[in-house]
């Protein structure tokens, strides 16, 4: 599965950090609160968490990762090493997202953290080669959205391609950021949502056609609107892009296992669907682990992670896509020989 060139669009830069990591900063910085300082142990901690069934439980263990990542060198570090586990799983090109409001509670401001994060993922291009973007959130449930819009704009042409809305959907409509959406649109930059993961495909339509999001953070919970339902009908018709992480899913409650999710019902009625990892630390994932996963349970090969990969590269926030097209192709034309 490592071989296989992977296009990853939905994954967020303080939910994938290396145990060792937050437990070294944690004792630099004295931060008492970790529940171990044993690697497997808060590694299991994260996981068994997580396991829930609830997207409100699930991000609670952010307060853990964001506690060691209030200083600039160590969100260069992990910026760093992020690229550097991406790479090594045989990702070809990245989105990872973040909201940089959660590591200002030290006295950064928002424009430092960005740098520090296009720091990071430029040094780690240096070591790998691979290119990782980064896509601004803001907290739907903050106040920040009008601040995260502006530097999305301000560091357009340095690694920053988009924006997004994450945190706790149920309540907090993304309407409620509309101002923010108009002024992304005129200043012609892209945009996903987190949709139809906690809520379902109502939340799915206001992203779409009263925000004008060009693609869909999860979006799973469209399966509800189908076999005959408009807004399903217009996701498939328009080719909107779906940003599907399985593993964390199942975390949140949206199926009980690989073989009940919908992601390969999706793929079979011809939705324009990527596989992501979300959170790797919360979700224990990588995108090999997701593809197997796959595997295991829908009997995907080579066809189907072609088409995925094709689809997700074909949606990333980037103009120039044929050299990775190029890659992707004559990867998978080798290995079908």
């Amino acid at each position: 599965m490592k071989e296989l060139p992977k296009v990853l669009l939905h994954d967020h830069l303080d939910g994938g950090l290396r145990p060792e990591t937050i437990i070294e900063i944690a004792d630099e910085i004295g931060y008492q609160d970790l529940p171990s300082k044993s690697v497997l142990k808060l590694t299991e901690w994260f996981k068994d968490s997580c396991d829930s069934g609830s997207l409100i439980d699930y991000l609670k263990t952010f307060d853990q990762t964001i506690a060691v990542m209030q200083r600039e060198k160590d969100i260069v570090r992990i910026a760093r090493e992020t690229v550097q586990d991406l790479a090594s799983d045989g990702v070809i090109y990245a989105e990872v997202r973040v909201a940089p409001e959660h590591f200002t509670k030290r006295g950064l401001t928002m424009e430092a953290v960005t740098e520090a994060m296009l720091e990071g993922y430029r040094l780690g291009e240096i070591d790998t080669g691979l290119k990782v973007n980064t896509i601004l959130c803001a907290m739907r449930h903050q106040d920040k959205a009008k601040e995260v819009a502006k530097l999305v704009v301000k560091y357009r042409d340095k690694g920053v391609v988009s924006f997004d809305i994450a945190g706790p959907e149920k309540g907090y409509a993304p309407t409620l950021h509309l101002e923010s959406f108009e002024y992304l649109r005129r200043n012609e930059i892209p945009f996903t949502i987190h949709a139809g993961e906690a809520e379902g495909p109502e939340s799915i339509d206001q992203a779409i056609n009263a925000c004008g999001a060009k693609r869909i953070g999860h979006g799973v919970r469209i399966v509800e609107d189908l076999p005959n339902g408009r807004i399903a009908k217009q996701i498939l018709d328009e080719q909107i892009h779906l940003e599907i992480c399985p593993t964390s899913n199942l975390q949140t409650g949206i199926a009980d296992t690989y073989t009940t999710h919908p992601i390969a019902y999706l793929f079979e009625l011809g939705f324009n669907i990527g596989i992501n990892t979300d959170n790797r630390l919360m979700s224990h994932t990588t995108m090999s682990n997701e593809f197997e996963e796959m595997t295991k349970a829908f009997g995907w090969g080579l066809a189907e992670f072609r088409e995925v990969t094709l689809c997700a590269i074909n949606s990333a926030f980037i103009e120039d896509k044929s050299i990775y097209l190029k890659r992707i192709g004559e990867a998978y034309d080798q290995l079908q020989r």
